[in-house]
């Protein structure tokens, strides 16, 4: 069930305990609160059902033309949490879900509810958006989970007949225009040792490019078919989309001993997280076709920064780390979890972000508890989407989160993010109060290597018998902006450790409007405030002048900060991560 290849190795995550600190809270409520939510919504909105209409076409099916995908996700999210060290036993209704999906299987292994029913359109007659690979992708990886649990008895088997039937009708020709069913093959075929799951992987990675699929306004890069994967240098289109693909791309590049394909997928992540990137970690800028910008074009009032491409770019950069052994991929996990993952999901666990601005420029709006949202940006978090693909999508990153903490090889155990834990009973114990503070102890009975975050310069680790120590400088920093990035010229942000700060306007003195203050980057920060001044601008009736603007006057304030994390939790506000300077 492992990886073939690679440097690293992944653990299960039934091996991995976190005892407290910033995300054992966050697991707990993922395990009750989010799930149950979660299930709540599909059964209300009639998503569960779907699987029950068969024979009745269209007018009695709901939801998107993808809402099976999140029955299948939720299950995959169960069954991680039913065998996480202290999570909640979902054996019952895994048991349940899988008869109801096993049972709208067609005798072909074909399975969507949105297609092929009487009255429904014909099977794969949308491959751009009727998303039914996709669909098929996250029922195997449900299935390949079940597998790996040991639980949703009977799930392998219907994943299989699903990939099988997927074998069968593009093994010569055809794409979908959504990226998953890639990595979902692959992780069948470690799981089942069948080479043809393999084999259909590698084609789909090889037909992408091509433009093979229908054109559409959004352009063939929008599918990520515009460019052979191997061909291109960055990412571009559709963020979750190529987030996906490159994904898929490095599995069938492991398990063929591709160092070519492989090389690619790393010479593009690394020159998006280099020019495409948010200082939060967040990906794609563009909120019409949810797609990255060009090199450098990151504006913060428009950030779409969707939670799925934060879930994926997780997902992809530990790829890159059980590749290559390069501990740089642990960077953007650790900040994309503080920063995305974090601040996506309400305290209560029933409310999300779907996008993840860097400045709100308007008060946000209450979202009532009971309604479906159906538009994606700007706060606060809704409790429902009409596409829902994030929500689910957090539950299985949270619930199998310990398989991302540490990896090992044959000479020892990688520890790479720090929470208080424990893996294999108490064979390796992490104590640690990060990311509040950067004390890490690591105590083990086998050699241990330790991730030193890029931030944390002259940390090094120390060794005294079976422990490893290391000291992070955790403290207020400024962070400037590449030039080229034109949004935040002139602007600074504040970063403390991980966790990157913002300003919101619930916590400023009276008066004080976020547009209007200016931070002074010569005075150290503090962990919770900046020094600047509030300017009072002159109102014109034309936003352009013959020389450059100047206020009439200025008053010197502090400007509170709180973790970026944090915003969105106390009533309606304005917020902004970059912060003009002096």
């Amino acid at each position: 069930m492992l990886p073939s290849r690679g440097v690293l190795r992944p653990v299960d995550p039934r091996r991995v305990r976190i005892t407290g600190g910033f995300w054992a809270q966050r697991q707990a409520v993922n395990g009750t609160a989010t799930i149950e939510h979660c299930r709540t919504w599909l059964d209300r909105l009639g998503w569960t059902g779907n699987f029950a209409t068969t024979g009745t076409g269209t007018e009695r099916r709901r939801g998107r033309e993808f809402s099976d995908s999140e029955i299948y996700k939720h299950v995959e999210a169960m069954c991680w949490e039913s065998v996480r060290p202290g999570g909640t036993d979902y054996s019952a209704r895994l048991d349940e879900l899988t008869a109801m999906i096993a049972a709208a299987q067609a005798p072909d292994g074909y399975l969507h509810t949105a297609f092929g029913r009487p009255g429904q359109p014909e099977r794969y007659s949308d491959l751009n958006f009727g998303h039914e690979l996709y669909c098929a992708g996250h029922l195997i990886q449900a299935g390949v989970a079940a597998a790996r649990t040991g639980l949703a008895g009977g799930l392998l088997e219907v994943a299989r007949g699903v990939a099988d039937h997927v074998c069968a009708t593009f093994g010569d020709e055809g794409l979908c225009g959504h990226p998953e069913i890639e990595t979902a093959l692959v992780e069948l075929f470690r799981v089942t040792g069948e080479q043809r799951y393999l084999d259909q992987a590698a084609r789909f990675v090889e037909r992408r490019g091509h433009r093979s699929l229908p054109e559409h306004e959004f352009g063939w890069r929008y599918f990520q078919d515009a460019v052979p994967v191997r061909d291109g240098e960055a990412f571009a289109g559709h963020a979750v989309r190529a987030l996906y693909l490159a994904a898929g791309a490095v599995d069938v590049a492991v398990e063929t001993g591709d160092d070519a394909l492989l090389g690619a997928v790393v010479r593009q992540f690394d020159r998006t997280l280099a020019r495409r990137t948010y200082i939060t970690g967040g990906m794609g800028s563009r909120h019409l076709d949810e797609s990255y910008g060009d090199d450098f074009v990151l504006p913060p009032d428009r950030a779409y920064s969707e939670t799925c491409a934060g879930v994926a770019t997780v997902m992809l950069a530990h790829r890159l780390l059980l590749a290559t052994g390069d501990l740089r991929y642990g960077d953007i996990v650790d900040r994309v979890l503080h920063n995305v993952i974090a601040t996506a999901v309400a305290d209560d666990g029933q409310s999300f972000f779907y996008a993840n601005t860097l400045h709100q420029r308007t008060p946000t709006e209450a979202v009532p508890p009971d309604r479906e949202q159906l538009r994606f940006g700007g706060g606060p978090r809704a409790p429902w989407f009409e596409v829902s693909c994030c929500l689910n999508n957090v539950a299985r990153l949270v619930a199998s989160l310990g398989t991302y903490l540490v990896t090992e090889d044959d000479t020892g155990v990688q520890v790479h993010h720090y929470a208080p834990m424990t893996v294999d009973g108490e064979r390796v114990t992490v104590d640690t109060d990060y990311p509040e503070g950067g004390t890490v102890v690591v105590t083990a009975d086998r050699p241990v290597t330790v991730r030193v975050p890029a931030w944390a310069d002259g940390a090094t680790p120390t060794r005294d018998g079976d422990q490893v120590r290391l000291d992070l400088p955790v403290k207020p920093r400024w962070t400037f902006p590449d030039q080229r990035v034109d949004a935040t010229r002139g602007c600074a942000a504040v970063e403390v450790g991980p966790v990157v700060m913002c300003a919101e306007s619930v916590d400023q003195e009276d008066g004080v409007t976020l547009d209007d203050l200016q931070v002074d980057t010569s005075v150290a920060p503090e962990a919770t405030a900046v020094k600047g001044r509030l300017l009072h601008r002159a109102e014109r009736g034309w936003p352009y002048q013959s020389r450059e603007d100047s206020p009439e006057s200025s008053d010197p304030i502090v400007v509170t900060l709180v973790p970026y994390h944090r915003w969105a939790r106390r009533g309606p506000s304005t917020m902004r991560i970059w912060l003009p300077t002096t």
